[in-house]
């Protein structure tokens, strides 16, 4: 078990092993920045169920290192987020400080995961047409370079869906069933209106 102070931001996720960068201007997270700095570095991305203040967490976010930093003069960072575990959320902390903290367990990761070929085809295929379709320019050859778990996170990570669906994402286990889940969110939020391509689904 670990503590972390957390950052809950509806739509924002971090996956380990990549980069989220963050203006932070709010004084209980700069607070929070200046906390981490003076000891570990370290806080917790995880997105609230509602955009109230005070509303409750979802159980998975991530645990980063603060990578980059730059101190601005009004006392607002610009900080790169470096994503080391994700976490489960044991219980809320009562705490004086202006910022949350929770008690958490950190997940273990799959070791060396891989897709198959006809599953990284087929990533790629609807990746391609959600890119299309949303009007996106695409490097392709970088793409096909990145190993499957850095492309799989990585597109779950930037893509343009809403906070239930990455929550989904971030929460799937393993890259398998996320590439599998990642398809299906690309079919769904790139299907335009009119298609009536069967083979399209719906998210309920």
């Amino acid at each position: 078990m670990t503590r972390i102070s957390i950052f809950p931001l509806p739509g924002a996720v971090l996956y380990p092993d990549l980069q989220l960068p963050l203006h932070i201007f709010e004084p209980r997270y700069r607070a929070m920045v200046s906390d981490a700095l003076a000891r570990d570095r370290r806080i917790g991305m995880i997105q609230p169920q509602r955009s109230n203040e005070g509303a409750p967490l979802f159980e998975i976010g991530c645990l980063g290192r603060i990578g980059e930093v730059e101190a601005l003069d009004d006392g607002r960072f610009n900080i790169i987020l470096q994503g080391e575990a994700r976490f489960r959320i044991l219980r809320e902390l009562d705490v004086t400080t202006p910022f949350r903290q929770v008690e958490a367990e950190l997940l273990e990761e799959p070791q060396d995961e891989a897709l198959s070929p006809i599953e990284r085809a087929s990533f790629e295929r609807e990746a391609r047409r959600f890119a299309e379709a949303q009007g996106y320019r695409v490097d392709w050859e970088s793409v096909a370079r990145l190993d499957d778990v850095s492309l799989i996170n990585g597109v779950s990570q930037i893509a343009p869906f809403d906070p239930a669906a990455k929550q989904a994402l971030l929460e799937a286990s393993g890259v398998g069933a996320r590439c599998e889940l990642l398809v299906q969110l690309m079919q769904f939020f790139g299907k335009r209106s009119g298609d009536e391509d069967d083979n399209r689904v719906t998210l309920q």
